[in-house]
């Protein structure tokens, strides 16, 4: 992730200075162009704009730990995956060092950095985002959640949430139809369907309009109740132990609607589900 930004910020025209621990691993881009740090330090005190792409943010500190004394003045874009309380630990720190902070969420993978359809989430310092603006946009459109650094963390997550759940579901899927002898040739081409239908589906008027109902606190069922949801879910769970195909998420999604059902809320809508969560 962290060669594709250097990459797509060289294409742009701009004077790029890296470092890894690894120094090897950044052989590809000082060919095209950057510039190798001998330390953090070096690294920090080449620029005014300091983008980090690392395993979490303990690395952060780590690495930075002995370059605070060129952190003043600098603004320090931390784009790597953690928790909201890290992120917003890590702000504290840097501004203890007289640094600006932002906190950044990619949501592509490394091959999309730098295309139209890359996009990331940054909240935090809000005159540090608007002062790189220009710059960050090269790696992807960028996006401001406001001064809380923890929210576009959350953001970042609530994405992967997305992602890695609807990747848990087309594995059981595929796993379920195969029980069948449909091959997963044949299966995912026609599941996606369903994928392209789903916004229609949950929200004729629009995720908007759906959104705001959610705020509102309205779930109307009207079209499909939580209770039929619940029976769905049921014979989800009831098909996959027939053929002995692990229950472990129909168990959770089953629970959902039950929940939901047990507190009288049968009548409504899906989105129902959303208070049982938070609590």
């Amino acid at each position: 992730m962290g060669r594709a930004m250097v990459r797509a910020l060289l294409r742009a025209g701009h004077a790029v200075t890296v470092w890894n621990r690894t120094p090897a691993r950044a052989d590809d881009v000082v060919s095209a162009g950057a510039r190798l740090a001998d330390n953090p330090s070096a690294a920090v005190a080449a620029g005014d704009l300091i983008i980090l792409s690392l395993t979490d943010y303990r690395a952060m500190w780590d690495i930075l730990g002995q370059a605070t004394s060129v952190l003043a003045g600098r603004t320090l874009v931390n784009l790597s995956s953690d928790t909201p309380d890290a992120t917003r630990e890590a702000s504290t720190w840097a501004r203890s060092h007289g640094a600006s902070f932002l906190t950044g969420g990619v949501m592509v993978p490394a091959p999309m950095i730098g295309t139209s359809r890359a996009y990331v989430y940054y909240s935090g310092d809000h005159g540090a985002f608007a002062t790189h603006r220009l710059v960050l946009a090269h790696i992807g459109d960028p996006r401001f959640l406001g001064d809380d650094p923890g929210r576009a963390q959350l953001m970042y997550q609530a994405h992967l949430d997305v992602f890695l759940t609807t990747l848990s579901g087309l594995a059981h899927a595929t796993a379920l139809v195969g029980s069948a002898g449909i091959t997963a040739e044949t299966f995912l081409p026609e599941v996606m369907r369903l994928f392209h239908a789903i916004p229609d589906m949950i929200a004729a008027d629009g995720v908007g309009g759906l959104g705001a109902r959610i705020d509102a606190g309205e779930h109307p069922g009207a079209g499909s109740s939580i209770t039929m949801l619940g029976a769905t879910a049921d014979h989800i769970h009831a098909s996959s132990a027939a053929v002995r195909i692990d229950t472990t998420l129909p168990d959770v999604i089953r629970a959902q609607y039950h929940r939901a059902i047990n507190d009288g809320h049968g009548a409504d809508g899906w989105t129902r589900i959303i208070d049982g969560l938070r609590a």
